[in-house]
């Protein structure tokens, strides 16, 4: 070998080893960056990474990590490992190499640090679904070989920058479900590689800018829930190769462009809850892909367009709550892969479409609330796919006796208010999964079928208002689940059924204006659930069962217009739920119970005129309007219109008065020398018990019209209620800040005028002065005093510094400052106040509108107070009460849709529901959905629904949340009675969680939580 091939070789041999030492080298220090990284972390994660140790490889053997072959690390990915810690620690300059960084579905938290800008390679950034918060570090628009970048449910604040324009490369940008605002730039438009646009769930404002239309290879694009407005820009029609396209929950307006039809490939489009108008165009019929088109609540209008039958794969059409009009194109027989169809509260007219099931696959079909006519379609007679049929509010004309078929998955359908005909067939029993038969305001006739006994399942049953005839079959003593039974207004005869007594879950039974005759069935008083009973304009012709006495539940009863005799029973005037009587216009005699003036607190309203009765009325308002006492024998009482009792035992007895006077007069005498000195000494009682009175209310404003100087104050220290004191404005009232002669600040509630006729808020004035005289608590707010006149009413609370619990959820800054341990405090604070008012008080009180609207925190958000006692109400221990609906939608316990009953498993029901808004951040009615219509969503990880806001989770409280979980979705039990009582919830929550709980917050799924 020459001297020259020998240097030659040892050249080679040096830089081989010197390329071998650096690569070493450099993997030193990325393993070295790894291992600082990881010791940051909690201990579990620490745990997770185990395999990461200077005694492994780092390309082999560590978890997440990938070389090249230069053992440099190419790829870290982490995903879905329940990470714990921040970025603050990865030194970003040790990976030069690095293409692939994904530590998405983690609880990181904490800054992106501005030293990612050294990852000058990175092909690939996944950070989403973590705790990260504040901006966007600038260094991210600087990346510029991105071609996928993924930063969704992070909560990142600020805008997005006109920089983004460097990312040329991007197949994929995700942005969604943070706190982004301001508007999107137009450089949003240069990014012409881009396959898909996520920036959903933030709070975008202005316009879609124009530069969209360049994106011309985008397929995905996912705008909703933010506040974007005016109309779609005529560019983005261009995107020719869009396949899904989510712009629901905007302020977008202006009519839907012709030009939709340009987009042939999309499947899905969600335009729902903007400001659409006008028609739809006739161009939608090139949208032949389309499987899901969902226009609901905006403000569209004019007549579907024929040209939709050619939309063939439609599955889903949600066209509800707008304002087309005229008969459904025939075309839209054509639409054969129809799953759920939704036209509800339009101005729709002429027939449905009668092949609208012909592929047997139609599940929901919602028509109701438009002008229908025609028959029901031919189709749905064997359409066995249907689960939910309603129809209601419409005109159509049909014999339901042909019509409908037999549905085995059918499990509520409404009928109402049509013009059906013909008789009820007995292939209703084959719906055995029927709960909800609801035909009511028809020309229904023949006999009730016996055969609906055989729907076990049924929980309401209502056929009013037709014209049926016959008995009430004793089958239907089968109907074990049923809630409410309405047949009024019907032809029925003979009597009910003595076996009714086997319903015992019936609540309500409506059987009015038929012609039942005889004496009422007295069975009837050992249904133990019944809160309504009505069995007015009929022909009852005996008298009122004693065993009424017994229905201790009972809250309306009505038996008006019927032959009854004899006696007003003495133990109806007992029944301590009954609000509303009404036994006028029958042959009813003698005197009113006495028990009607005493035990009987929650009769608001009575009837007893048209009768024979005499004596004194009850001292009750509810027997003060002289119109419900009129036409009987010899009533009287303080009433105008009656004459007082003692003139009418004058009147009746005149020609005795001057016998009464010679013999009495005398004794007269002697009586009033007693009564003076009887008078002197109440006086002295009466002087003392005062005191002991002013005791009580000396830290109380009971405003009386004598009191004027403090009714003056009020409106001085408002300035006759300016609005410049207003600080919450809702349906019933405003309320004001106002700041007394004394220096007491206190919160000045408002209700409109109640000479205006609104008998809810006189109910509201009512109901919140009962309750919160009744209820002393901490987590309760203060009634300080009240005052009425016919103008307006006032009530006078304590003035709390704080903010209600759904504008702090709402807010990011204080939702991230409203931590952990605050949430455990509020959700303690609510079930301790719910426990007192149900279990404290010496009559139950149940509030029947638990939200997060009305909780209202103190000014470090640390304690609850319970606000807002308008639809509260009393109950004795165990009640169930009958109700309209006062709550809000969302947190009202399901079973009252159908039961309006009111009871402490309703408020049970609401409180689970808050807790785990509060846990969550946002209401979780998705999560409750879901969990009824899917099954798989109790495999999501208790860890993927709390509040992202909160960045980190410290000891002891990830017990506690745990813990909270668990109650909140016991109290969202289906069945009220498995529902735990707020004293059971109360007293779980004081107690210390078990330590394993810990270790399984990163493991536990839904589904765990509601077995456990």
């Amino acid at each position: 070998m020459s001297e020259r091939d020998s240097t030659t070789l040892l050249l080679a041999l040096f830089l081989s080893v010197a390329s071998f030492i650096a690569s070493v080298a450099a993997g030193d220090g990325e393993a070295k960056a790894l291992l600082n990284w990881r010791d940051s972390f909690n201990d579990e994660s620490k745990l997770t990474l185990s395999s990461w140790s200077n005694h492994t490889n780092l390309c082999r053997n560590w978890k997440g990590i990938s070389c090249d072959k230069s053992v440099s690390v190419i790829s870290i990915s982490l995903s879905n490992l329940n990470l714990q810690g921040t970025l603050s620690s990865l030194k970003f300059a040790a990976f030069p190499n690095l293409l692939y960084f994904d530590i998405s579905y983690n609880q990181l938290y904490g800054n992106i640090p501005h030293e990612i800008g050294n990852l000058s390679s990175l092909l690939m950034l996944n950070l989403s679904d973590n705790s990260f918060r504040g901006p966007i570090p600038p260094e991210i628009w600087n990346l510029t070989t991105l071609n996928r970048l993924d930063l969704t449910t992070c909560k990142f604040t600020g805008q997005i920058p006109h920089e983004i324009g460097n990312l040329r490369n991007l197949n994929v940008l995700c942005l969604g479900d943070n706190s982004l605002s301001g508007s999107i730039p137009e450089e949003i438009g240069m990014l012409s590689n881009l396959l898909q646009l996520d920036l959903a769930k933030n709070s975008l404002l202005g316009r879609i800018p124009s530069s969209i239309g360049n994106l011309t290879m985008l397929q995905n694009l996912f705008l909703y829930k933010n506040n974007l407005e005016g109309p779609i820009p005529n560019e983005l029609w261009k995107l020719y190769y869009l396949n899904d396209i989510q712009l629901y929950n905007n302020r977008l307006s202006g009519p839907i462009s012709p030009f939709i039809g340009n987009l042939t490939n999309l499947e899905q489009l969600a335009f729902n809850d903007n400001r659409f108008r006008g028609p739809l165009p006739p161009s939608i019929g090139n949208l032949i892909n389309l499987f899901h088109f969902s226009l609901p609540d905006n403000n569209l209008s004019g007549l579907i367009p024929s040209t939709i039958g050619n939309m063939t794969n439609l599955a889903k059409l949600y066209l509800f709550n707008n304002s087309f009009s005229g008969k459904l194109p025939q075309e839209m027989n054509n639409l054969t892969s129809l799953q759920d169809i939704q036209l509800s509260n339009n101005h729709f007219s002429g027939p449905l479409p009668q092949k609208i099931c012909q592929s047997g696959m139609l599940a929901f079909l919602y028509a109701d609330h438009n002008h229908f006519t025609g028959p029901i379609p031919t189709s749905l007679k064997d359409c066995s796919s249907l689960k939910r049929l309603s129809l209601e509010n419409n005109q159509i004309v049909d014999n339901i006796t042909d019509a409908l078929g037999v549905y085995p998955h059918l499990n509520y359908i409404d009928l109402s208010g049509n013009q059906l005909y013909g008789y009820l067939s007995s292939r209703w029993r084959k719906c055995q999964n029927l709960t909800q038969l609801i035909i009511h305001n028809n020309k229904l006739s023949g006999d009730i079928p016996p055969e609906l006994g055989e729907i076990t399942q049924l929980g309401l049953l209502n056929l009013s208002s037709n014209h049926l005839s016959g008995k009430i079959p004793k089958e239907l003593e089968k109907l074990i689940m049923l809630m409410k039974l309405s047949l009024s207004h019907n032809n029925l005869s003979g009597n009910v059924p003595s076996n009714i007594r086997s319903l015992s879950q019936l609540e309500i039974l409506e059987l009015a204006a038929n012609n039942f005759n005889g004496s009422v069935t007295r069975e009837l008083g050992e249904l133990k659930s019944l809160r309504v009973l009505n069995l007015s304009k009929n022909k009852f012709d005996e008298s009122i069962p004693l065993e009424f006495g017994k229905l201790q539940e009972l809250e309306l009863l009505d038996l008006s217009d019927n032959l009854l005799i004899g006696t007003i029973p003495s133990r109806i005037g007992m029944l301590p739920k009954l609000q509303v009587l009404n036994l006028s216009h029958n042959n009813l005699t003698g005197n009113i119970p006495s028990g009607f003036s005493g035990s009987m607190s929650a009769l608001s309203n009575a009837d007893i005129s048209y009768n024979q009765l005499e004596g004194p009325i009850p001292i009750k308002l509810a027997f003060h309007n002289f119109d419900a006492l009129r036409n009987n024998k010899g009533l009287c009482g303080n009433v105008t219109g009656l004459s007082s009792c003692d003139n009418s035992q004058t009147n009746r007895h005149g020609h005795k008065s001057k016998k009464f006077l010679m013999i009495f007069l005398p004794l007269a005498v002697l009586l009033l020398v007693l009564a003076g000195g009887s008078f002197i000494f109440y006086r002295m009682v009466a002087k003392a018990k005062n005191k002991n009175e002013e005791a009580l209310l000396e830290n109380v404003y009971f405003v009386r019209s004598l009191e004027r100087e403090l009714y003056k104050d009020v409106i001085k220290s408002t300035e006759n209620f300016d609005d410049k004191y207003l600080i919450g404005k809702g349906s019933q009232g405003s309320v004001y800040r106002a700041e007394l002669l004394t220096g007491d600040i206190v919160a000045i509630k408002m209700l409109h005028s109640m000479s205006s006729g609104k008998i809810s808020n006189r109910e509201a004035f009512t109901s919140e002065i009962q309750a919160l005289t009744e209820i002393k608590h901490r987590n309760i707010v203060k009634l300080y005093g009240f005052f009425s006149n016919s103008q307006f009413s006032i009530l006078i609370y304590e003035f709390l510094e704080g903010d209600r619990l759904d504008n702090i959820l709402k807010n990011e800054e204080q939702a991230i400052e409203f931590n952990w341990k605050k949430r455990v405090n509020v959700v303690k604070g609510v079930a301790n106040a719910l426990s007192h008012m149900h279990h404290g008080c010496s009559t139950p009180i149940v509030h029947r509108d638990i939200s997060s609207k009305n909780v209202l925190l103190s000014s470090e958000y640390e304690e609850a107070h319970i606000i807002d006692f308008g639809a509260a109400k009393f109950l004795n221990p165990n009640s169930n009460n009958m109700t309209k609906f006062v709550g809000t939608f969302g947190y009202a316990a399901p079973e009252i849709a159908f039961t309006m009953k009111a009871n402490e498993k309703c408020d049970i029901y609401s409180f689970g529901v808050l807790t785990l808004e509060i846990i969550m951040g946002e209401h979780p009615v998705e999560l409750i959905l879901s969990l009824a219509e899917n099954s798989t969503t109790k495999d999501l990880l208790l860890k993927e629904v709390l509040d992202p806001r909160l960045y980190t989770l410290r000891k002891p409280v990830p017990r506690e949340v745990i813990l909270i979980a668990k109650i909140a979705f016991s109290c969202l039990n289906e069945n009220p009675q498995s529902r735990p009582t707020m004293e059971q919830v109360s007293k779980e929550l004081i107690r210390t969680p078990e330590s394993h709980l810990l270790d399984q917050f990163y493991t536990i799924t839904i589904g765990q939580l509601m077995r456990d």
